[in-house]
């Protein structure tokens, strides 16, 4: 039998420091597969990475998110592609630009930003892109930088303009849907899922931040991203089987330095 992925989320987070082991239980039992935590800190990476090296089904990456971008403004490429030289290392990110709280000034985002490009481009791994009221510069440094050397990546936590995520899938990259598509008010990223091709998307939880309707408001976790898929299999007119086989693939596909072999059944287990 398929199990899901999720694709972004934080298990490292204080949120789940009480009961870390129950939660990943659950989304076990729930028929997640893997799990993908996020390094957002260079600081607190080593967290990020004991997480990852307790659980034999949980990855992680190492990146600095936009908001703490003004905090490493010497960060180069070299220190990242450094840091991935581990096996529980598969990713870039999360990084990008964040101008709709902009905790760090756009320039410092913007380096940031391109020194995990650079190091993606370097070492193959994926690129895990947070871009937020930022659709217009987060393009022009995509075809830039696409421009001088192709890098994989993806969208995570979709929420911006359909143009944006038509420039992500042309340069093959992939586009990741988080509760916020489950969200009644959120047509405009339902129409961007529906019209995308199905090669393209993943699915996530980005927990413990945006848990799916029916379970909107309460803090989210991993085994959750069961009713995000469920809800992109009925935009899509197919059935969850499909969208479980059809997203584990795309993220195997996408971050191919995961061995196929970790992606257990545990409900078969």
């Amino acid at each position: 039998m398929a199990v899901l992925i999720d694709s972004h989320c934080h298990l490292d987070f204080e949120d789940f420091a009480a009961e870390r082991d129950a939660v990943i239980e659950r989304a076990r039992q729930a028929g997640v597969g893997l799990m993908l935590t996020i390094s957002t800190r260079l600081d607190q990476f080593d967290r990020v990475l004991d997480v990852a090296e307790s659980y034999p089904d949980v990855y992680c990456t190492v990146g600095i998110h936009p908001h703490e971008a003004s905090e490493y403004v010497d960060v180069d490429a070299a220190k990242l592609i450094e840091l991935t030289r581990h096996p529980k290392v598969v990713g870039i990110g999360e990084t990008g630009l964040d101008y709709f709280y902009e905790h760090s000034d756009r320039e410092s985002q913007k380096r940031c930003f391109l020194a995990h490009i650079a190091a993606a481009r370097e070492t193959g791994l994926p690129i895990v892109i947070h871009t937020r009221d930022a659709d217009e510069d987060t393009a022009a440094i995509l075809e830039a930088e696409m421009a001088k050397g192709k890098f994989k990546g993806l969208l995570h936590c979709f929420s911006s303009g359909h143009g944006l995520a038509e420039l992500a899938v042309k340069h093959g990259m992939m586009v990741s849907f988080s509760g916020i598509l489950t969200f009644n008010k959120a047509r405009n990223v339902q129409d961007s899922a529906q019209a995308l091709p199905l090669e393209n998307l993943l699915v996530e939880t980005d927990a413990p931040y945006l848990a799916p309707v029916p379970l909107r408001g309460k803090r989210n976790e991993p085994s959750y991203v069961v009713h995000t898929a469920a809800f992109l299999a009925k935009l899509k007119n197919v059935g969850i089987a499909e969208i479980t086989e059809r997203t584990t693939e795309n993220f195997l596909r996408l971050f191919d330095k995961v061995p196929r072999d970790a992606v257990a059944d545990r409900r078969a287990a």
